[in-house]
């Protein structure tokens, strides 16, 4: 008997998840640009979009798509920040150590927070790091207030995230956790 055949259509296996699975994915609207072009009818319309997609476990990246309709400026934005996806260290919800990130104009810190404080941020940097599934953390822009700049800053500071084993080992020490019993409780 011959095998039926495999239906061939758009979500066949070149595309569609070639950068993970599509759900686990959470994806925000960062910023949508309309730009107007004059022309002999008046004036044309055409949609650029910046998107943050994440998996809140420590993946994230970013997408900007041009079209002329938005819908399709946002669908290409996140097929581009699904294939930019990139690892960063997260350290019980929030980052091991304080950072500076920089990108063009864009400069942003990002400070480790105690648990329950949330994120203390704005715009872009907020969009980045409940992306990645940072849950405390503050931060602050310092430089230019451009969209994708911050975006890419935020991203940028994510990335030379480092934890103190990754360091030990790079120093060639060998890391020993303290025991929760070796620590003198405080009275």
């Amino acid at each position: 008997m011959a095998e039926p055949r495999k239906r061939r259509d758009n979500q066949g296996d070149r595309g569609g998840n070639a950068g993970g699975d599509k759900s686990d994915l959470t994806e925000k609207v960062v910023f949508i640009n309309r730009c107007a072009k004059v022309v002999k009818g008046g004036r044309r319309f055409s949609f650029s979009a910046l998107i943050v997609a994440g998996d809140r476990k420590g993946r994230v990246g970013f997408g900007f798509g041009k079209a002329n309709e938005v819908s399709e400026a946002i669908r290409k934005a996140s097929d581009s920040a699904r294939k930019s996806l990139v690892k960063v260290a997260v350290l019980e919800h929030t980052i091991p150590h304080e950072v500076i990130g920089e990108f063009g104009g864009g400069r942003v810190l990002l400070k480790p927070a105690s648990p329950g404080t949330g994120v203390i941020a704005g715009g872009g940097v907020r969009a980045v790091v409940e992306a990645a599934g940072i849950r405390d953390v503050l931060a602050k822009s310092l430089g230019s207030s451009n969209h994708a700049n911050v975006v890419k800053a935020t991203i940028t500071a994510l990335q030379h995230l480092r934890l103190r084993d990754e360091i030990y080992k790079v120093r060639g020490k060998i890391f020993h956790a303290a025991h929760p019993a070796a620590i003198p409780a405080a009275v």
